[in-house]
């Protein structure tokens, strides 16, 4: 069988450093190490619209944005397909075909959607699109055939729901679909990276972000104003690391060659944990070190965003090139799904004949 990846991201913003160490840094690596023969990103804007109904301008804008994150964090349109969800209409009918596969206290006791809604305050007003997407993604996922999906633990519920999907689906019809499986993020620490501001997890509706994006200044300007530990209010006072989001930030981004280079006086991670924890290592020279690191990891992401961004007509010609291609995929797919339900009428020669026999006998 085929190993085939699909991921993607919602274009509500520019992607941050969340997005970069969940998903996106992986993604490229993985692009890089030729395990996969068919890779699939998307730009999710249908799924944006869910809860950006009355804002579509917002989703618009963003879609650009996305597709230069992606291809300044190196991922390359010959060898991973780029596309736009909206204008594959085949992944909406097939979200249709399966909301038949699905109940709605399922979709409702989905820890990941429970989460969702609550994080949008939909409690009392819950937007039918936004409360079916689960079904949308096994869609999106189904209608390439996608085996291996990167996701962070808070989306393992929705890979479940997509594998419950495709089971129910090949029972009642034929074994048309592929199960998926998750692909975890290799450094826990890099599944769920803390807002600037200690919130558990960084947001572009919070606004605790560092964006892939961000200029030089406005990257130290974060860094310097980050939460740490509240108690640490003299340098000789002993912290707290645990929940710390600098030390997380730094344990996600520092390498050794970084303490080399920066912070020779240490070895690693765990030797500046033990010295906060004792005291006499102040916030503002690990907020120093972290600036440092991060400026070096996004340099040379930022320079070619920036290079990307002087002939936008090249972008958006990448995006139309792999949005064509992957409407062939799901085409496919599509007319498999039909033929296994039964309702490709004008595809199957034996429809007429059985309709011809059925009056014919009635004479």
């Amino acid at each position: 069988m085929k190993r085939v990846m699909l991921t993607g991201d919602r274009p509500t913003g520019r992607l941050h450093l969340g997005h970069y160490v969940g998903s996106l840094k992986r993604r490229v690596e993985l692009q890089n190490s030729a395990s996969f023969d068919e890779m699939y990103v998307m730009i999710a804007d249908s799924q944006a619209l869910t809860d950006n109904a009355s804002n579509p301008e917002k989703v618009r804008q963003n879609i650009i944005e996305v597709a230069l994150d992606y291809l300044a964090c190196g991922l390359d349109p010959k060898r991973v397909t780029i596309f736009i969800q909206s204008q594959i209409p085949e992944l909406t009918e097939l979200t249709f075909y399966y909301m038949n596969l699905v109940t709605l206290s399922r979709l409702e006791r989905n820890p990941t959607v429970k989460n969702e809604i609550k994080l949008r305050n939909f409690e009392t007003s819950i937007p039918v699109g936004f409360l079916t997407y689960p079904i949308s993604q096994a869609a999106d996922i189904t209608a390439f055939k996608a085996n291996v999906i990167p996701v962070g633990d808070d989306q393992l519920p929705m890979i479940e729901q997509a594998r419950e999907i495709v089971r129910s689906f090949n029972h009642t019809y034929e074994e048309v679909l592929v199960e998926p499986e998750a692909l975890l993020p290799e450094n826990e620490i890099c599944s769920r990276l803390p807002g600037l501001d200690g919130k558990a997890k960084m947001s572009k509706s919070l606004g605790n972000c560092i964006y892939l994006s961000d200029t030089e200044k406005e990257i130290e300007k974060k860094v310097m104003g980050m939460f740490t530990d509240p108690n640490h209010l003299r340098v000789e006072d002993p912290g707290v690391v645990e929940g710390n989001p600098v030390f997380i930030y730094l344990e996600a981004f520092a390498l050794p060659k970084h303490f080399e280079t920066y912070l020779p006086e240490y070895k690693n991670v765990e030797e500046l944990k033990v010295h906060y924890r004792r005291g006499g290592l102040g916030d503002v020279k690990i907020k120093r070190f972290l600036n440092q690191v991060l400026q070096e990891e996004l340099k040379p992401i930022r320079e070619a965003r920036e290079k990307l961004s002087q002939n936008i007509e090249d972008v958006y010609k990448i995006l139309e090139e792999g949005s064509i291609r992957a409407r062939e995929v799901a085409k496919s797919t599509m007319n498999e799904v039909k033929r296994a339900m039964k309702i490709n009428y004008f595809e199957d020669a034996t429809f007429l004949k059985e309709q011809e026999d059925q009056y014919g006998e009635s004479k």
